[in-house]
């Protein structure tokens, strides 16, 4: 069974929560951006890292806002389910932006990154990088593998929502950037049943098909009811 949760920040406590202790042999937990495992580059932080990787079931990310790039661009780019991806230690791994990939049977379009809402006192600390928010080629990319699958996908997931998606929202941006734009053509072009995003940390069915995500762990799909005679 795939689940996707939202921001983790570095919180080692977010995996030991009744729910992620459920997950079987073989599951698979999606972060949607904002991981922040990969900051310091610290032994704790490798130590952290190892333990996660060695979970029974399989922990992949997205790239958010808050991450480290330079320490994250420094595990090697390899691919994994029919994307590209970073393997961080064992069964966690970094799904990179613009890819689908094939997880139980489900085609999966991936895109992180995102704007700093905190930018200019982020740049002041030393934490900020230019490379939060996603390039022109990556977006080709997207759109490229997008093509690939006949634009249609079983699940997108983000870090950032799309515009039309955030006027639903109790914070609906004042203005649009070129990320947000690239998500607006995407949700008019491709053909998905469900956009996971964890930008806006809530927990919240926004519309029919579009989910903000932060600290529940929510399966793709609904359970089947059981049927009784």
């Amino acid at each position: 069974m795939i689940y996707i949760t939202g921001d983790t920040h570095g919180e080692m406590c977010r995996f030991d929560s009744g729910e992620v202790k459920k997950l079987k042999k073989g599951d698979t937990l999606i972060v949607c951006g904002d991981f922040g495992f990969i900051w310091d580059g610290d032994a704790k932080e490798n130590k952290n890292l190892r333990k996660l990787g060695k979970k029974k079931y399989n922990i992949l990310f997205l790239d958010g806002t808050h991450e480290n790039f330079d320490l994250l661009e420094k595990y090697p780019v390899t691919e994994w389910k029919g994307g590209l991806v970073r393997n961080i230690s064992g069964n966690l791994y970094h799904l990179m932006r613009g890819q689908v990939y094939t997880i139980e049977d489900k085609k999966i379009f991936t895109f992180g990154g995102g704007e700093s809402t905190e930018k200019q006192m982020r740049i002041a600390a030393g934490k900020w990088w230019e490379r939060e928010m996603p390039s022109m080629e990556e977006m080709a990319a997207g759109v490229k593998n997008l093509s690939a699958a006949d634009m249609t996908v079983d699940y997108i997931l983000t870090h950032e929502p799309a515009p039309r998606v955030m006027t639903n929202t109790v914070n609906p941006p004042e203005s649009t950037n070129q990320l947000q734009a690239y998500f607006e053509q995407l949700s008019k072009q491709v053909k998905f049943q469900k956009w996971f995003f964890g930008s806006i940390h809530i927990d919240r069915k926004i519309t029919y098909r579009n989910y903000a995500v932060f600290e529940d762990i929510l399966p793709v799909e609904e359970p089947q009811r059981k049927r009784y005679r």
